[in-house]
Parts: structure tokens; C-alpha cells; sequence
């Protein structure tokens, strides 16, 4: 068990206290010639930025994240981390509202999942306890004893899923056809949680102790220390895919028994663990990467978030040991998803390293966003600091569709937001750039904030107005931001202006988001494939030129649609409806709608795309969109 520090000297508490001020760990502090405040600062920026970008997608009615149940308590668990490492306590409501709402029952397909029994538990055994461990999370969050009621009321639910078949462990699902990785590891992690929080329990621990006897004994381990699938109907390792979160879930559930018996071999368990993923077992060229990571492969919705729950927990990991080989992994990862897997919407990709192709392109979704985020909560440093400064530009990804002659006008707005001591005001400076030939006005300034701490970032926006010339090349051209601010604060972010003169794109890909104007809660699970079931919709814009005089836009479309257009995105009419109940995609065909009676003042036009038949979920599906317009020669 962890014991109480040594007294120190003056000298180190004075390092200590800078250390706590400057977001550096005390050793750190002691060493370091000059504060490094912007890497700590930096990390926790970027944090929050992708933070609200994931959030964003939260769905405020239901109180979850579209589509996908227990992807929705692995995306809640990661914004309480977030909450839990930076102060950040913004999404408080988010995390209760979630809880009184869906804590009962719900029929099957109501939350795009089996029946829900209440409490958070289904068929699927391991679903409820991605939920237990959220609660947990949130209990150690808030302090509030009914998180870990819940927590403790899944795991009741769980153990009578555990039988001697296989010596032990515990069932994937309710009809006992599977003993897995992924369900004892949460039972590992869940039972040792419960005892370390429960004043004076024996009942768990034991529980958490036989499970990962168990656990150790059935083979699921593999002799490289790489943690395999599950067990065959022999009982015996299947061989199947190591998946990263199965490894992560290893060393979670080993490390919090540690912290319950302070046996010195389960640390050590899981630094092995560790050690094996990160040395080469589930690494490319230093960066976390999933089978179905590959060019020629593309990840399911499950496979998305795995990587981010195997950084949960070398986090933890790394936090407890303070190894610096788990923290340069960490900040590795960190810095590659910053650089290498991210758009100028600050959208985070399922492959870290970047990488794309036509077939399997990179994908970027909510559930993408909340593994990558993982990864940026853990490269905070502990404690986090006390400033720290982000920016963002919105519209981050616009769309402009130049005139034959004279200038186009976009406007740009930086967002900025601060956090530190409520003692002082902070002044931001802004500096923005744009392509040679493009005008920015102003090109500089400040905003002046008055931080409040760092339980809720004050923010603000800085406008800008770019001019575009008619001769703007088609393609993508950034506008770019730095803000700076004392003490030693930078950060950048940019607008990726598409200039185009016809929009041709398919759905599914990086060429389809600059036009999506309204996602809502649409999806798109692979190339040529967005569709919005029961009343969800999407919308694309089309801000077609200043002397457009007439306009046209082909859909390649096909199931129970509604297709509107309007000229403002605020009055809509129906061009399109398919009154049949069609699910098998046969009355597939290109639609053509011609624009030119829709065209607002500024001669955008909006189409929205949504489903006829809004109680059996087979709603209208895009895969090609092409738009025109043209002008009068004069």
C-alpha cells in the first residue's frame, strides 16, 4: 500500500508549491531551470477543446450519445475524467441529467440497444458495466452516494452471471454463450472499485480476488503478456484478436486490487501488461494502433473507442508509478493525435497516426472523438495547471464559392477561452493570417477575460472579415490564428476555407463535412452512406456565388425520404417524399432539384434531408451530392 511521504525541507516545499502553480510534478519543478507553464497549460487546452467538440454530440432529450448505448457510457466516463483532471465542471448536468433519465426501464431499440432492464443493465452483461464503472467515476467526481449505489446495484446484477463453467469468471450475456476479456476485466475493475470505496467491505473484495485469480488462470493472457479475446468452448484461449481495450482493462482491474490489498505481484502484473502494448505488442512506429487501425480496414462502431479505454488506464497507471516511460508513451500519443488525427473542426480520427484511403477512409465521429480525447486528459499533468488559454474559429471548415469577379466576404470569428485565478484580468492578443492575395481586417488585436478559476472557462470571440479574390484556386486554404497571453500562454487553430465552384462529394468521406451544414443526428457508417432514421435529419449549405441567377443539385438517394429546401434554413419546403415503405435501398436513383426558386439573398440554399416513415428507422440515405449554378453572362 501506497505509505505517507517523508517530511521534507523548506526548499521542497517551496518546489512543491511552484509545482502546484505551474501544473509541473515537484520533482519537475525542483530540476527545471525556467517554468515550462505552456506544455501542462498546452495539454489542458487542448483537452477542453476536444471536450466540447465530443459534448456537442450529446443528446440533451435522451441524455446520451446518439446511436449506441454503452459507447454513450464510455464517452460520459471520459468527460468525467476530463472534469476530474482539469476542474472543468461544466458538464456536471450533462452527467446527472444522464442518470435520472435513463435509469429505468426502456424497451428494445429505444436506446438503439437490447431492452434495458433498469439500472443500466440488458442481455449484454458487459453493456451495464461500462455503465457501473461511469458511476463509479462519478461518485469519486461529485461525492454523491447514489453513483455508487447504482455501482454497486449493477454489480449485484452482474455476479449471478458468474457460474463454474470454465472454473469461473463471469458470462458476456444473458444466454451464458461466452466467457470473455472484456467482461471479467470490468468485473476485476468494478468489484475492487466497490471494496476501495465501501467503508469497512470484505464482500467485494473478495469477489475482486477470486476474479482475477481466476482471470490469471484461464489462459486469456497470452505468454507474450498480450491479452487475447476469450475463451473457446474448451475453456481455452480462443486466439482471437488482442484488442486494446481488453489490455487496458487488465491493467485497470490489477491496479485497483492493488490499491485494495497492496500485493506487490499486481503491480507488477500490470506493468507488464503496459509494457507488452506499448513496446511493440499493439504499437506502429511508437503510436497505439488497433487491428482494424490498417488502410485496408475499417473499424466498427465498437472497435472505435477501444484505444481510448486502454489510455484510461495507463493513465492510471503512469499517475500511480510515475514511471516516465508511461508519461513520454502518453504525451507521444497526445502529440500525434494533435498533429496527425485532427481537422480544423478539432474533430479527432480512429486512427491516430492519420492515414486514409478511398475505401476505408479515416473516420471521424463522436465516438472516435472520446477515445482520442483519452488520450489528451491523460498527458495532463497532475495537478493540472491553473492557466491555460484555447482557441478555436468558427466557422472552422466554411465553404466559399467565388463570383467571376471581385472579392467574396467571409467572416470568421476566434473564439478564446481562459482559465486561472479570478485575481487578475488576462489579456489575449490575437494574430490571424491568410493566404498571399487573401485580406484579413484586422489582421490583430486583444481581448481582455477575467478568468473565474477553473471550474467554468470564461470565453470570447475576436471577428475577423476575410476577402477572397475571384481568383482564388479550387482547394482547401487555411486561415490561421495564434492568441498568446501571460504568463508564457500560446495557442493556435485555423479555418480550412474550402473555395469551390461546384460541390461533388460523396457521404461518409472528409469531402462530404465542409458542406454538412446541420449533422443533427444523422450517421454515416462507411463511404457513400449518410442516412437520419426516425426524426433526426442532416442539412447541407450551398453558398453558391453572388451572381448566381440559377441553381441545381443532384441527390443520389434512396429509402423512405423527405427532401426540403430553403433559402435561410428557417423556412422549408418539400420537393421530395417517398410515400412507399421501401428499406431495401430499390428505389436508389439520382434526384434533381433545381434551386433556383430557393435561392436566399446571398444566393445560398439549404437541403435537408430527413424520413418519411419516422417509427421504423429506415430513413432517407445519401451516398452523391453534386451541385451547380450558373450566371448570366451580361
Amino acid at each position: 500500500m501506497p505509505t505517507s511521504p517523508p517530511r521534507r525541507g523548506v526548499r521542497a516545499v517551496l518546489a512543491g508549491i511552484a509545482a502546484l502553480l505551474l501544473g509541473m510534478a515537484p520533482a519537475a519543478a525542483a530540476n527545471a531551470k525556467a517554468p515550462n507553464l505552456t506544455d501542462g497549460s498546452t495539454a489542458v487546452a487542448r483537452a477542453r477543446v476536444a471536450a466540447d467538440v465530443l459534448m456537442s454530440s450529446y443528446d440533451w432529450e435522451k441524455a446520451w450519445f446518439p446511436s449506441s448505448w454503452w459507447n454513450s457510457a464510455v464517452a460520459l466516463q471520459t468527460i468525467g475524467d476530463y472534469m476530474q483532471r482539469t476542474g472543468d465542471r461544466r458538464y456536471l448536468p450533462q452527467l446527472d441529467r444522464t442518470f435520472e433519465r435513463n435509469k429505468g426501464p426502456f424497451p428494445a431499440g429505444e436506446l438503439s440497444t437490447d431492452e434495458i432492464w433498469g439500472n443500466f443493465t440488458s442481455r449484454a452483461i458487459d453493456d451495464g458495466m461500462w455503465w457501473a464503472l461511469n458511476w463509479v467515476q462519478a461518485y469519486d467526481l461529485t461525492g454523491k452516494r447514489k453513483y455508487l449505489r447504482m455501482a454497486e446495484k449493477i454489480a449485484e446484477f452482474t455476479e449471478d452471471y458468474w457460474d463454474t463453467t470454465c472454473g469461473g469468471g463471469v458470462w458476456w450475456n444473458a444466454e451464458r454463450t461466452y466467457k470473455n476479456a472484456v467482461t471479467n476485466g470490468q468485473w476485476i475493475r468494478l468489484t475492487a472499485a466497490l471494496h476501495n470505496r465501501i467503508k469497512g467491505d470484505k464482500y467485494w473484495l473478495t469477489r475482486a480476488q477470486a476474479a482475477w485469480d481466476w482471470y490469471v488462470d484461464s489462459g486469456m493472457i497470452n505468454q507474450d503478456y498480450l491479452v487475447n479475446d476469450g475463451l473457446n468452448d474448451d475453456c481455452q484461449n480462443n486466439g482471437q484478436n488482442v484488442w486494446t481495450y481488453n489490455q487496458g482493462l487488465a491493467i485497470g482491474g490489477a491496479l485497483e486490487l492493488w490499491r485494495a490489498t497492496g500485493d506487490p505481484e499486481l503491480l507488477s502484473m500490470a506493468r507488464r501488461l503496459a509494457d507488452a502494448a506499448i513496446e511493440g505488442g499493439l504499437t506502429v512506429d511508437g503510436v497505439l494502433t488497433e487491428w482494424c487501425d490498417a488502410l485496408d480496414r475499417t473499424c466498427d462502431d465498437n472497435a472505435k473507442q477501444f484505444k481510448g479505454i486502454f489510455l484510461r488506464y495507463l493513465m492510471d497507471l503512469a499517475d500511480t508509478t510515475g514511471d516516465e516511460r508511461y508519461r513520454a508513451f502518453i504525451a507521444e500519443q497526445a502529440e500525434t493525435i494533435w498533429e496527425r488525427d485532427r481537422d480544423a473542426a478539432n474533430r479527432l480520427g480512429t486512427r491516430w497516426a492519420g492515414g486514409t484511403s478511398p475505401e476505408h477512409p479515416n473516420v471521424f465521429d463522436w465516438r472516435t472523438q472520446a477515445s482520442a480525447l483519452s488520450a489528451l486528459i491523460a498527458d495532463i499533468p497532475v495537478p493540472a495547471p491553473t492557466y491555460s488559454l484555447a482557441a478555436t474559429t468558427s466557422p472552422a471548415q466554411p465553404v466559399v464559392m467565388p463570383a467571376r469577379t471581385g472579392t467574396t466576404k467571409l467572416r470568421i470569428d476566434v473564439g478564446v477561452s481562459v482559465t486561472g485565478p479570478a485575481s487578475k484580468p488576462m489579456k489575449v492578443t490575437v494574430k490571424v493570417e491568410a493566404p498571399d492575395g487573401w485580406a484579413v481586417s484586422p489582421t490583430t488585436g486583444t481581448i481582455t477575460l477575467r478568468p473565474k478559476g477553473s471550474a467554468r472557462p470564461v470565453s470570447g470571440a475576436f471577428p475577423v472579415e476575410v476577402s477572397i479574390p475571384a481568383s482564388a484556386a479550387d482547394g482547401h486554404h487555411d486561415v490561421t490564428a495564434t492568441v498568446t497571453a501571460e504568463p508564457g500562454l500560446s495557442f493556435s487553430t485555423r479555418s480550412d476555407v474550402l473555395v469551390a465552384h461546384e460541390a461533388d462529394f460523396d457521404t461518409g468521406t472528409a469531402d462530404e463535412l465542409p458542406w454538412l451544414w446541420d449533422a443533427d443526428g444523422s450517421q454515416s457508417n462507411g463511404v457513400q452512406n449518410r442516412f437520419a432514421d426516425g426524426h433526426r435529419y442532416f442539412v447541407y449549405k450551398f453558398p453558391f456565388p453572388a451572381d448566381t441567377t440559377s441553381a441545381r443539385v443532384v441527390l443520389t438517394i434512396d429509402n423512405q425520404y423527405v427532401v426540403e429546401v430553403s433559402p435561410d434554413a428557417e423556412q422549408w419546403t418539400t420537393v421530395l417524399r417517398e410515400d412507399r415503405w421501401i428499406t431495401d435501398g430499390s428505389n436508389k436513383a439520382d434526384q434533381v432539384i433545381d434551386l433556383t426558386p430557393f435561392l436566399g439573398p446571398d444566393k445560398a440554399a439549404y437541403v435537408r434531408v430527413s424520413d418519411s416513415f419516422p417509427e421504423d428507422g429506415w430513413g432517407g440515405r445519401v451516398y452523391h451530392v453534386t451541385a451547380t449554378a450558373s450566371a448570366d453572362e451580361r
